[in-house]
């Protein structure tokens, strides 16, 4: 049989690398005229079965008000409402949760603002290596994933070491340290309920220091030429103890529920919460942490996501399930692990499930 001599001499480690050595991501690419994507972004078929929601649109994540959360009457509800969520859905939306609609919409307008420079602009901040606690690149695992994403990504860690803050854009530079500021209230507040969920004490998870680490990832999915060829994130749970997630107004996020995708659709004023891998180990499962993506789009879409979990690189602790959670009839489903082997998993492979590699 012939071979397409594009197929025979095409070199992906070779595009990949000269893409990523003009450091202007997915926007540049977009600025510089591409009316169809470069071929590294396109998926193979069966990463791109069902695009479209496959659950009836009525079913949606549920969303918990946390407006009573410390009324005495209303607080055992909320927690059962997030449990419920947490262990069934692996997500939930929470409204009234503290941080304003002011502050959640100055900083979205101002991390666009700076994915919507000019790509010469943003080339001085391109880097892959988190040096001085910032990111800027497109799709952290662009050289081990058998296929691209379409998204340029920001990224700032704000916990257990401030960010080297000159090295944040100033564009966004003020947002991101508010925002970092009120993850850290948030994170806490929702560690809390989700403990209290399991029926340990409030501060367990904060104990055994799982909530020592955080960073924010601004994404930005631009709009795409051929939506139906790639993904803006391929199909992957979180690693971490859980995400805070907020969005804008045009949607893309899909979680799988069994073995349908649903929407998550955007409510202006919520914020996204799913739980991580971690989180699921620890609670032996009763907290589930599902596949989520994100579609692309012909809208550029931009969201902010917020990853909590213990500090790798200063804890030498063992996790795995709480011991308080198993019994007899509640064996351990997964094994310990310390810190240091389960990012070296995380960072050794393409985004995927990161859970099923401590299984018992």
């Amino acid at each position: 049989m012939a071979t397409d001599s594009s197929e025979q001499y095409y070199d992906r480690a070779k595009a990949v690398k000269e893409f990523d050595d003009a450091k202007i991501g997915v926007r540049g690419l977009l600025d510089s005229g591409i009316t169809t994507i470069p071929r590294f972004f396109i998926h193979p078929p069966e990463n791109l079965t069902c695009l479209r929601s496959t659950h009836p649109s009525a079913i949606q994540i549920p969303t918990v008000d946390l407006s009573d959360l410390y009324s005495n009457s209303a607080r055992s509800q909320i927690i059962q409402q997030i449990r419920d969520a947490a262990s069934e859905f692996g997500f939930f939306q929470i409204i009234n949760h503290g941080i304003s609609v002011f502050i959640m919409d100055n900083t979205i307008s101002a991390v666009r603002a700076f994915h919507e420079l000019p790509a010469v602009e943003k080339k001085q901040h391109y880097n892959r290596t988190y040096e001085g606690g910032v990111f800027y690149a497109t799709n952290y695992d662009l050289f081990r994933a058998k296929a691209a994403t379409w998204r340029d990504t920001l990224g700032v860690q704000t916990a257990p070491v401030p960010p080297n803050w000159e090295s944040v854009p100033v564009i966004c530079r003020t947002e991101f340290m508010e925002w970092g500021r009120q993850m850290a209230k948030l994170g806490e507040v929702l560690a809390q309920v989700l403990c209290e969920g399991l029926g340990l004490q409030q501060d367990r998870l904060k104990e055994i220091k799982c909530l020592n680490s955080s960073a924010t990832v601004a994404n930005c999915y631009p709009y795409c030429p051929q939506p139906d060829l790639t993904l803006g994130v391929s199909s992957h749970t979180d690693p971490f103890l859980l995400t805070i997630l907020m969005q804008d107004e045009v949607g893309g996020l899909q979680a799988k529920i069994g073995e349908n995708w649903i929407d998550i659709k955007p409510i202006h004023g919520a914020l996204v919460i799913n739980i991580g891998d971690l989180l699921q180990i620890i609670s032996n499962g009763m907290y589930k942490s599902v596949e989520h993506r994100v579609l692309a789009d012909s809208l550029s879409r931009l969201s902010m996501a917020t990853h909590i979990g213990p500090n790798h690189k200063e804890n030498s602790d063992s996790f795995g399930p709480l011991p308080e959670l198993l019994s007899v009839e509640k064996p351990a489903r997964f094994r310990n692990f310390s810190m240091t082997e389960f990012m070296a998993k995380f960072h050794s492979q393409e985004l995927s499930i990161m859970a099923d590699n401590f299984r018992l």
